[in-house]
């Protein structure tokens, strides 16, 4: 099977894409997953590598790709590299909505206006060619029965579905239990999905960062108030703002 022309996270929105009521799976975990599946893509275009928990830029010339370019180009202002739970928990208001749109104009999906509570003006994107759907999943059900390490991009969409939970949407129900399984563990097949994916999970944990421990104080002396460690506030991922009041609103 040929390598496909999608990126990372054109692939695992249209995983996450439920066909018959046009919602997406874990809709919130979704989001952070996207936001890794680019880190992923990057790194499988040589753009960035993994420095230990972080992500360096290595080759900053643009991919092509819009939306990529411009993880890229902000990865880069950083100007030193950055911990990939860090990237990942920051917000990202719009990137599903960017790539469902890109989806559309793809012809991949077609957007379906309805209504919220019969107020609220919704869409919902219907998957308008199911076989490049079965073609990704296949890939993923290869990867999970035959135990045959997969390619790289197909083990990182693995670790990436595990990591955001749509486990359960892909293989529900007791009889989905090995399958779940054997897609965690899939996980070890591609060491950048690997440690995006561990970071995804860690951001919905809330293990963002190890908060600073404060030295000990000296023998026989003791800490004043509110500088001992468990008084200080954790420095962790900054926390996704709240939508407002939309228009209209994307069904999930």
């Amino acid at each position: 099977m040929g390598r496909s022309r999608r990126t990372l996270p054109e692939e695992l929105l249209l995983l996450a894409l439920d066909p018959t009521t046009g919602t997406t799976a874990q809709p919130q975990s979704l989001d952070l997953g996207l936001a890794g599946a680019q880190l992923v893509e990057l790194a499988l275009a040589g753009r960035i590598a993994p420095d230990g928990d972080r992500i360096a830029v290595v080759a900053p010339r643009p991919t092509g790709d819009p939306t990529l370019d411009c993880a890229l180009e902000l990865l880069r202002r950083r100007g030193a590299p950055v911990r990939a739970v860090n990237w990942i928990g920051g917000p990202r208001l719009g990137l599903r909505q960017t790539y469902l749109s890109h989806l559309e104009r793809c012809g991949m999906v077609h957007a379906v206006a309805g209504q919220m509570c019969g107020v609220l003006p919704t869409t919902r994107y219907q998957a308008t060619d199911t076989e490049i759907s079965r073609e990704i999943r296949t890939r993923l059900d290869s990867a999970i029965r035959t135990g045959v390490p997969p390619d790289p991009r197909t083990a990182a969409l693995a670790a990436l579905a595990h990591a955001v939970g749509l486990g359960k949407h892909l293989y529900p129900g007791n009889e989905g239990r090995s399958s779940r399984s054997r897609l965690r563990d899939l996980i070890r097949h591609d060491p950048m999905g690997g440690l995006v994916a561990h970071a995804v999970m860690d951001v919905q944990n809330g293990v963002a960062a190890q908060p600073r421990r404060s030295p000990a104080p000296p023998a026989g002396r003791q800490a004043a108030p509110g500088t001992g460690p468990a008084s200080e506030p954790a420095r962790g991922v900054p926390m996704q703002p709240r939508r407002g009041s939309m228009a209209r609103a994307v069904a999930h």
